[in-house]
């Protein structure tokens, strides 16, 4: 029997872009038992996923060894490193099966940031990079073109609903706003998500900012009428929210994916990132908003201050326009 294991331990965004190989896995290989191997933190985003036998955690004191103990009582045949990092390499010398893994692109993307000058070749997604590793194990899987899956539990579900609800925020259509990210050049200008609400709000949609902890401060610079959430959900339970939002705005966060991942229309705004790095919004159902910068792309995740000091990545991105692809977006 194929056991496999996939190993991503983090973040939010590179988790859930994992999930369409999750399920094309399950659908070629039913009798397999899939494996995923995350952060404690992480786990909840795929938890609720009904491809997998089981979600194996790294508690967040746990040495690697012991882990990798862990995962060798399962016996695994496969193992599918996602992640590329010490932990995973670590892994893949513990852990007897067959390993492979995938490409970061990282020379091609080092040298669109220094030079400008594109060595990738074919545009391929970071979801279908991903399928390079099952391929080098001799696993036939191909991508069904499908977006990354969030699944949900009820108890998320229920008490996202119950809080929207004590809010009024279930008697309108809802926006779900993501000001937040990890570095300040991926943020959009908060004046311009004080227009965009005002303009939202005029369009007849309740409002709600999410995000974590960190961003509530942020959050609450949006204005009066921004119900602020930062900090209030569990990740099963913002995408339990999102669920709920007829659209999403956010930048190039985790968030983006929690949305395209329970299906909720998303308008991205990317600055310094560009879409060949493979993380756009995996989905059909999303408008990615950028200037056609020479500057761009300027980093591979954002930095403190803009290079040339002028952001103009972002604060070129109008909230006309973004109101505008909201309103094309969920017509």
């Amino acid at each position: 029997m194929l056991r496999i294991l996939c190993v991503r331990f983090s973040s939010i965004g590179d988790v859930l872009l994992t999930t369409p190989l999750v399920r094309a896995l399950h659908r070629r290989h039913p009798e397999a038992e899939l494996y995923f191997v995350t952060k404690q933190a992480m786990a909840p985003l795929v938890i609720e996923n009904p491809h997998l036998t089981r979600v194996i955690a790294l508690d967040p004191h746990e040495r690697i060894t012991d882990l990798a103990r862990r995962l060798q009582t399962l016996g695994p045949t496969h193992g599918l490193d996602l992640h590329g990092s010490l932990r995973s390499a670590a892994l893949r010398l513990l852990v007897p099966c067959r390993w492979s893994t995938y490409s970061k692109r990282k020379l091609a993307r080092t040298a669109l940031i220094s030079t400008k000058i594109s060595l990738y070749g074919r545009h391929v997604p970071v979801p279908e990079r991903y399928f390079d590793a099952p391929r080098a194990a001799g696993l036939d899987v191909k991508p069904d073109g499908g977006p990354p899956e969030f699944f949900l539990a009820p108890a998320a579900r229920e008490r996202a609903a119950a809080w929207l609800a004590e809010r009024g925020l279930d008697q309108q259509p809802l926006a779900a706003l993501a000001p937040g990210a990890a570095h300040a050049t991926k943020r959009w200008p908060i004046q311009h998500w004080q227009d965009l609400t005002e303009r939202l709000r005029q369009l007849g949609y309740g409002l709600v900012a999410l995000g974590g902890s960190g961003d509530r401060e942020l959050a609450n610079a949006l204005g009066a009428g921004v119900v602020n959430a930062a900090g209030e959900f569990t990740l099963q339970e913002t995408g339990a929210c999102l669920a709920r939002a007829a659209v999403l705005v956010s930048g190039d966060t985790g968030v983006m994916h929690m949305a395209t991942g329970v299906g909720t229309r998303v308008v991205a705004l990317f600055g310094p990132t560009v879409e060949r790095f493979g993380f756009f919004p995996y989905t059909k159902r999303a408008i990615v908003l950028e200037r056609d910068l020479s500057c761009r792309p300027c980093s591979a995740m954002g930095t403190e201050r803009c290079p040339l000091g002028h952001h103009r990545c972002l604060e070129e991105l109008l909230p006309d326009q973004v109101a505008a692809a909201v309103q094309r977006l969920v017509a």
